[in-house]
């Protein structure tokens, strides 16, 4: 029988470190604000007049600079000390939250105001993604690195059961602005986390120089490594397609459902509900495995084609929880395959890639949607998405054979994407090729 006790401390066995408790505890705190500003700017867009398009122009100018500055952003972190990028970003995402809620307060918010600021959030975002997400590796070395990115998954969700439930409920008592406001005090939490790390204890990357190429040198790096290039593909198919509840999740419960902004919010903290017992089974794991990433893609569609034919909001809400689940489970683990198989040297580039792929599509994946919806209906398009991430799942699970297959790991038909190995990622290439 398995001890509780046991699983407790496996789960949470990296908050043993000091920096990334600190780490841990402060973004607790600002992810929750975070997600409540993304309640809080959809819904803003909408009471200004906007349609599903402009919603999806919105979501789209946020994310746009990942795609457009995520390879640089990611060779800057490569360069540089990434607390002290950390401490900038931070403290420029918190200018900007306190700006929206000013104009906000005072009733002189207007779409473009709101497309602007969003456009800004998304650069000082480019900056800070890849830096932050290889961070983690500082704050807690190899031995930790897994459990630490299904423990910042935690974080993520925890804050999106806490951030929508009080933005809604802000929403709908105050008014939109204090949510932004809340969430630029929350970034307080951060900057003061950064400050009180004990340097001494991180382990620190050594800083490349800067030299022309390293943007490609990163490209080409991922591409060549099956261990990197199958999740990437994977993410960028499914983040552009499928992952876009920031457009279809007010679209739903206002045009499908004729609700208002506590069940928007709601319709969030379902989401969340879900995705943090998808974040905490990560966490227990010992490593990120093939078998799950297809799993929680194929798991991921499955729950969204079924969240495009309910008929009711009260069904809409426990489809969400499973879906959630998955989606959280399919996004930590390229996350932590991706940490696990990058060189020291390219975890900050690699990294970068992850954020294009998953942020960056959005400027592509959210205006579709929203085009979508705004031509079918938001169930088709919520359904179109499902499809793409099934289809992506199937045709993982061809390129995982065919790899194993060339690298003699098992012979076709019969190779199918599963561990029997204790300890086995996906396939790798030369140095990447090791385990954390």
């Amino acid at each position: 029988m398995t001890d509780p006790l046991d699983v407790a401390r496996r789960t949470f066995r990296a908050l043993r470190v000091h920096n990334f408790r600190l780490f841990f505890l402060s973004q607790m705190v600002s992810m929750s604000g975070t997600w409540m500003q993304s309640v809080a700017q959809s819904w803003l867009v909408l009471d200004l007049g906007g349609t599903s398009v402009d919603l999806g122009v919105t979501v789209g100018l946020q994310f746009g600079p990942v795609l457009v500055l995520g390879a640089w952003a990611g060779a800057l972190a490569d360069r540089h000390d990434k607390r002290r990028l950390l401490l900038l970003t931070q403290t420029g995402m918190a200018t900007l939250a306190l700006v929206l809620g000013g104009l906000t307060l005072s009733d002189a918010a207007s779409i473009w105001m709101v497309w602007v600021l969003a456009g800004l959030t998304g650069v000082v975002t480019a900056m800070d993604m890849p830096a932050r997400q290889s961070f983690v590796y500082e704050m807690v070395g190899p031995d930790d690195l897994a459990n630490a990115v299904g423990l910042n998954a935690v974080v993520i969700n925890s804050s999106r059961i806490i951030g929508p439930a009080v933005g809604g409920v802000l929403i709908a008592s105050i008014g939109v602005a204090a949510c932004f406001l809340v969430n630029g005090a929350s970034y307080l939490a951060v900057i003061g986390a950064l400050l009180a790390m004990r340097t001494g204890e991180l382990f620190t990357a050594k800083t490349t120089r800067r030299r022309p190429g390293q943007i490609r040198e990163g490209l080409r790096y991922v591409w060549r490594t099956s261990a990197l290039r199958v999740p990437i593909v994977m993410m960028a198919v499914v983040s552009t397609l499928a992952y876009n509840f920031s457009v279809v999740l007010p679209l739903l419960a206002r045009v499908v459902y004729g609700r208002g902004g506590e069940a928007y919010g709601a319709t969030f903290s379902a989401m969340g509900v879900g995705a943090l017992a998808g974040a905490l089974l990560m966490a227990s794991r010992a490593q990120p495995s093939r078998r799950l990433l297809v799993g929680s893609t194929f798991a991921f569609g499955a729950f969204a084609v079924a969240l495009a034919v309910v008929p009711t909001y009260t069904l809409a809400l426990v489809v969400l929880v499973p879906l959630g689940a998955a989606g959280v489970l399919f996004v930590s683990t390229t996350n932590a395959l991706l940490q696990v198989n990058a060189d020291d040297a390219m975890r900050g580039r690699v990294m970068s890639l992850w954020a294009i792929v998953f942020f960056g599509s959005t400027p592509i994946g959210g205006p579709l949607t929203g085009l979508l919806a705004s031509a079918f209906g938001v169930q088709a398009a919520v359904a179109v998405g499902g499809v793409a991430a099934l289809a992506t799942a199937a045709g993982a699970v061809v390129a995982l054979r065919r790899s194993r297959v060339a690298s003699g790991r098992c012979d076709a038909p019969a190779c199918l994407p599963d561990d029997p190995e204790p300890e086995s990622v996906l396939p790798a290439e030369g140095a990447a090729a090791r385990t954390a």
